[in-house]
């Protein structure tokens, strides 16, 4: 048997308790399993797979499937894909409705993208996913972040402060 006592067992006690708050207001403004954080003017690259997009570019994304992205809105990004697996794709970003935004796809399924089948575009609220028209499972989510530590600090506050009233009115 391990018994913790004095600062050890303060330590564990409040290193498990801050760990779930951490996690439960920390990613409230980041959905889930948190986005990729992409730098602004940035080409997002993956390799097109019928059951999934590979991240290839930037390193953050390197081989990792359909990951989640976090922008900054307002900000100019490229996404697209420059090499596949054989199968007719494309590149659309889409709205939470999975309608194309304002013509951002590259067009019509290809089988080869050639040097590469990009779009340019700035970061914005509508937009919710980047998918691959005929594979409906080449899809991963787009979030929008506020942009540095400024963001994250008053998104940090907002949740203290929801959390002491209602933890308050609770009791």
């Amino acid at each position: 048997m391990l018994q913790l006592t004095g600062v050890a067992a303060s330590t564990a006690f409040v290193a498990g308790c801050g760990g779930d708050g951490g996690n439960g207001n920390g990613n409230g403004n980041g959905d889930g399993g948190g986005g990729v954080e992409i730098e602004p003017g940035t080409t997002i690259d993956f390799s097109g797979q019928t059951t999934h997009w590979e991240g290839l570019a930037p390193s953050a994304i390197e081989g990792e499937q359909n990951p989640a992205l976090m922008l900054q809105e307002g900000e100019d990004y490229t996404i697209g894909w420059s090499e596949g697996d054989g199968a007719n794709h494309n590149m659309e970003v889409r709205n939470a409705d999975g309608e194309v935004i304002d013509d951002l796809t590259t067009g019509d399924p290809v089988s080869d993208p050639g040097e590469g089948q990009y779009i340019d575009f700035t970061a914005s609220s509508d937009m919710a996913t980047y998918n691959c028209q005929p594979h409906p499972q080449m899809e991963g989510e787009i979030q929008m972040g506020g942009g540095g530590g400024g963001g994250g600090g008053g998104g940090n506050e907002t949740g203290n402060e929801t959390g002491n009233e209602t933890g308050n009115e609770s009791s």
